[in-house]
């Protein structure tokens, strides 16, 4: 007997039902991974054979469900495993979203993020949501651990011959204005003026959106806060990125004009405590 149209439309919305649930559940689970992502990199700005190795940390948005205090720690203890030169920690450090389940007030982050290890030091930058939510505390809770913040501002790192400037951009949405308009204290040319030798430079950026105004004198920008869309799944919605270049910065290594970056997927959640397609990740650079 053939069943009705009526039938298998109401089949058909269950299946979407059960199907939309399971990925739902599915996201909630995606969301208390973590992997490693490593790149191999060689920009034309960077001196060729000079080997050098960087974790990055993005947009740990400390707080329950998926980004308790213990998971802090085990964010930094794979961090300390990888034994790089440089750890460098790109902003967004608390979750803000309504779903919150365990707070995790910026000292505890903070102290977390002190047992970080890395010979060429721990660097940090502000993302948005430490600007629209607590910058004050989150400027207090980096600095009393030691954690040096770079805003528009340089750094010359190493011993010559092998020393580099790292260099850290002010956010460029701090100040929410409202309908959707933003004001930055971000900075790029006092950034650059900065830079006072041919060193090679690497650039830390929370938004990738600036990658537009870098100029080739930069080797490596890096970047976070998009999350890699967050919620990525493919053929029936396409990702959300806070972007207004779309997906051009969504995700990982970006090579424009023989300009490099690299945004970072992240690590928390934003919005809702779920991830689709875009794991939480630690990232891994070798220059050289």
């Amino acid at each position: 007997m053939r069943p009705s149209r009526r039938r298998v439309v109401l089949g058909g919305l269950g299946l979407i039902a059960l199907a939309g649930t399971a990925t739902g559940a599915y996201a909630g689970v995606e969301a208390l991974g973590l992997v490693v992502t490593r790149y191999r990199l060689r920009p034309p700005a960077w001196p060729q054979g000079r080997r050098l190795t960087i974790t990055v940390i993005a947009d740990l948005h400390a707080g329950g469900p998926n980004m308790g205090l213990a998971r802090v720690d085990e964010v930094v203890a794979v961090a300390n495993l990888l034994k790089s030169d440089l750890i460098v920690l790109l902003g967004d450090y608390f979750a803000t979203h309504r779903f919150v389940t365990e707070v995790v007030p910026p000292p505890a982050w903070a102290g977390a993020l002190a047992r970080l290890r890395a010979p060429l030091g721990v660097w940090a930058i502000f993302g948005n949501h430490d600007w629209w939510y607590d910058i004050a505390g989150t400027r207090r809770a980096l600095d009393a651990v030691g954690i040096p913040v770079l805003e528009n501002d340089a750094r010359l790192l190493g011993d010559a011959p092998h020393r580099f400037w790292l260099a850290g951009l002010g956010d460029q949405l701090a100040y929410r204005r409202g309908h959707g308009h933003f004001e930055g204290v971000d900075d790029l040319p006092r950034t650059l003026r900065g830079i006072t030798t041919d060193d090679p430079v690497i650039l830390l950026v929370h938004e990738p959106d600036i990658f537009t105004e870098v100029p080739g004198r930069v080797a490596l920008t890096l970047a976070g806060h998009t999350h890699g869309g967050q919620i990525r799944i493919p053929f029936i919605w396409p990702s959300y990125v806070p972007s207004m270049y779309g997906a051009r910065f969504a995700y990982g290594h970006v090579v424009e004009q023989g300009r490099h970056m690299v945004v970072s997927g992240g690590l928390g959640t934003s919005k809702v405590p779920a991830r689709l397609g875009v794991p939480p990740e630690i990232v891994h650079i070798t220059l050289g």
